[in-house]
């Protein structure tokens, strides 16, 4: 039987708030809204927990400051709005707090962050220190350099990377819904609320909707997507309504929310930051014998490879699919791009006297490898 309190099993707790909580459509602060969140959060942390906030808000903030009205903002704009928008919003953050005697962090991130194994264990270090101080660090997209080509594109997805590096418990999505539905309740109205979802089906994410405003990049579809990156790694996921005042303790009153239940196991920490890497540079398509060696427990050698696919360079992160196209590993490749197609097919010694790379004989060695199908069976 579940807890009426949904946030009872859990110490860390990463939570997101999105533009449209924070904000409202004049461009102004809700800053009785952020009041009471603080209080919840404050009530929290006074219990142990570590709180870690992944904040929206920038650029919603910074187009009242401006004055930009139009709904779709040029990049240049956007990153305007973002740069004058981050000032009032981290003020706003550390204001609400400072009355409950909590001291912010602000730590602002682009994808490489999380993406570059070096630069990720940074970020870790800098939040465990914050945490061991009795701070609480404010993540958000750093949309004032970011670029289109750059950027998350979405703080679900964001928040669920940062609920992984810092190794949350559990990621609470504060959203503008009570959590997912069958269908779009909105469109539908015999949409059925799901409260709990054991595993990611596709079923399940057939049922996630598009985003409602231009406030906000995030729709379902991206908490359904932060929901995988979350879960794999070990990691709860709840979505629930933030519109209200006092959302979170709301949740630990028994409020209405779908919680996304982890995997089993969590994953070793290195393996937690392969699987959830957002983008992957590449594809190695691999016969039906090495995909069986891979389901053992192996290492991927070029022999077994048929066909590569994208552009990459050693360290990069790519998905390893069977014969019929099914991703079934993600892993740090060995070669590039070029070397992996001149390798592909050919015996490890053939490889070493052509590419001339000493002793490795392995394209993805097993320590740098997450098997997907090995990670959702511990849904089941």
């Amino acid at each position: 039987m579940m807890s009426a309190n949904a946030l009872a099993p859990y110490r860390r707790i990463t939570i997101k708030i999105g533009s449209a909580l924070l904000v409202d459509k004049a461009g102004k602060l809700r800053k009785a809204w952020l009041d009471d969140l603080a209080e919840d959060i404050a009530a929290l942390k006074a219990e142990g927990r570590d709180i870690v906030v992944v904040s929206s808000g920038a650029i919603a903030l910074g187009r009242g400051l401006l004055g930009l009205s139009a709904v779709s903002l040029t990049l240049e704009q956007s990153q305007a709005a973002a740069s004058a928008g981050q000032i009032s919003l981290s003020q706003a953050w550390a204001e609400a707090l400072a009355r409950h005697n909590i001291v912010t962090g602000q730590i602002l991130i682009t994808p490489n962050i999380t993406e570059e194994r070096r630069y990720y264990l940074n970020a870790r270090t800098t939040v465990t220190t914050l945490l061991g101080l009795g701070a609480i660090p404010i993540f958000n997209e750093n949309d004032s350099v970011a670029t289109a080509e750059i950027r998350y594109g979405d703080n679900d997805r964001l928040s669920a990377r940062v609920a992984t590096m810092i190794e949350a418990d559990c990621l609470v999505l504060l959203s503008d819904i009570d959590g997912l539905y069958t269908a779009p309740p909105a469109k539908d109205p015999n949409a059925q609320h799901i409260p709990v979802v054991e595993s990611i089906t596709p079923a399940i994410e057939a049922m996630a909707g598009g985003a409602a405003s231009h406030l906000s990049r995030g729709g379902m579809t991206t908490k359904v997507e932060a929901g995988k990156i979350a879960t794999l790694a070990g990691t709860a996921m709840v979505i629930a309504k933030g519109t209200e005042t006092h959302p979170l303790k709301a949740l630990t009153e028994g409020g209405r929310h779908t919680l996304f239940h982890p995997a089993r196991s969590r994953a070793q920490a290195r393996k937690r930051w392969i699987m959830g890497t957002l983008t992957v540079a590449g594809t190695l398509q691999v016969d039906a014998g090495a995909a069986s060696a891979l389901k053992q427990g192996r290492s991927l050698l070029p022999i077994g490879v048929t066909k590569v696919t994208g552009e990459f360079e050693r360290g990069d992160t790519v998905a390893i699919v069977d014969p019929d196209g099914r991703e079934i590993a993600r892993g740090l490749v060995g070669l590039d791009s070029e070397d992996a197609r001149l390798a592909m097919g050919k015996r490890s010694s053939t490889v070493v006297e052509l590419l001339g790379i000493g002793s490795r004989s392995e394209l993805i060695h097993r320590d740098n490898m997450v098997l997907t199908a090995a990670l959702e069976e511990l849904h089941q």
